[in-house]
């Protein structure tokens, strides 16, 4: 699914060469090799903001799903809800001024995304019913920014950064994922998320390119909803 085929309500971003940064939270999303991490970490060193990153590589049940998935499905879902709800809960809450904002490359969202993808029937039934509980104590972002590559794109980027344990992760279950974040959109148009389709740019090898984007995601207003864009 592509983001021209997505049949969701799309907001035509305002650009203002006059403003400031607005936003107190921002949550970079998007797929397994987007480059979540990267950008968000860019972004804090250039504006001063907190940083929060996904401690993912220190779940003991993820190299473990990806050699048997229908086993450890479960338990891996439910070790990322609270390992995520505990450092967001920890991270978030805490005031830092002498920083201009927080920048993240997840959000609790991630855990329902990906959960509905990986469980069925029963299981995943009670992980939402626990998710929704947990999920309403949060702060939510100002606007969650989603990196849209394609399946093929997203490949190449998992195969050079060389982990291992994701050796195994296929187009069907990438795509899979991308549709479980766009369905959590249309479900959730109460949130404000700027899809970026950065098909077309490097922004770690092209310093043009990163500024591209870092104007995308600051310098221009967006509304509540589903706001696209294409780089």
């Amino acid at each position: 699914m592509s983001i021209g085929r997505l049949r969701l309500r799309i907001n035509e971003p305002k650009i203002s060469s006059e403003m400031e940064i607005s936003y107190n939270y921002v949550v970079i999303e998007g797929n397994i090799g987007a480059g979540k991490t990267t950008l968000a970490t860019r972004i804090s060193e250039q504006f001063n903001a907190r940083l929060i990153l996904e401690r993912f590589a220190d779940n003991p049940f993820l190299p473990k799903f990806y050699d048997d998935p229908e086993k450890y499905s479960f338990p891996l879902e439910l070790s990322f809800l609270a390992s995520r709800y505990k450092q967001l809960k920890e991270e978030l809450v805490p005031q830092d001024l002498f920083k201009s904002f927080t920048v993240a490359d997840y959000y609790f969202m991630k855990s329902l995304v990906f959960a509905s993808s990986t469980l069925k029937g029963d299981e995943y039934n009670l992980y939402r019913q626990i998710y929704h509980i947990i999920y309403s104590s949060l702060p939510k972002p100002d606007i969650y920014v989603y990196l849209h590559l394609t399946t093929e794109n997203l490949l190449r980027n998992i195969k050079k950064r060389g982990r291992n344990y994701e050796k195994t992760i296929t187009a069907e279950y990438l795509q899979k994922i991308q549709e479980s974040y766009f369905t959590f959109f249309r479900q959730n148009p109460e949130n404000r998320y700027l899809v970026i389709d950065i098909n077309g740019i490097d922004f770690v090898a092209h310093e043009e390119d990163y500024k591209k984007l870092v104007d995308a995601i600051f310098y221009r207003e967006y509304q509540v909803g589903l706001n696209t864009l294409i780089l």
